[in-house]
């Protein structure tokens, strides 16, 4: 990601400019990020967001994909998480942002994954309501699903079968669905 500029943005400022733009931008303590354009890759993204749309219908649970921002205010910051998932009702009546979510995917690329794998996750483990982080690394093929424990802990989870379990919403995934529409030569 690439500060925007050198203004400092309240929260407030940030959604009214956010709005009036073409490209999305991330905010993180009163600073604005632009987002990194998406690669043929990141198609796993949709795949998830598929799958989960069609499991959980019917159910109290809404799916996003990477266009609806999250809200972690306990770190003064707004995400635009590739896929989540919120069963709220309060994230039900959201028009801006969410700030309930119970499942948090991300897909990795070479430029995000450590700001994934680290602050951003510092941050999204302060959403109390998060019960799964999920990273999808494309290139080695794998799903590493960070659960969180009754006593506060997260716990590693490597999707290593063909299905991937996802705790938080009490479903599966086949790995070749996520990954389906990918070529099959490592990267």
């Amino acid at each position: 990601m690439q500060m925007v500029t050198a203004d400092v943005f309240t929260a407030e400022d940030y959604l009214a400019w956010e709005e009036l733009q073409e490209e999305k931008h991330e905010y993180v303590g009163a600073e604005v990020f632009a987002m990194g354009g998406v690669r043929r890759e990141h198609v796993v993204a949709g795949n998830v967001f598929a799958a989960l749309k069609q499991r959980l219908r019917g159910t109290p649970c809404q799916v996003y994909i990477s266009d609806m921002k999250l809200r972690v205010e306990q770190v003064d910051a707004f995400f635009y998480p590739d896929v989540m998932v919120s069963c709220d009702k309060q994230d039900q009546q959201a028009e801006q942002f969410l700030t309930v979510p119970s499942l948090i995917i991300e897909v990795l690329s070479d430029s995000t994954e450590a700001y994934d794998r680290g602050a951003k996750f510092a941050a999204y483990r302060q959403i109390d309501s998060l019960k799964e982080y999920v990273l999808i690394d494309i290139k080695a093929r794998r799903v590493e699903c960070f659960r969180r424990t009754a006593e506060n802990d997260w716990l590693l989870h490597i999707c290593e079968a063909a299905v991937c379990d996802l705790y938080a919403v009490e479903t599966s995934i086949a790995l070749s669905e996520i990954f389906e529409g990918l070529a099959d030569s490592q990267q």
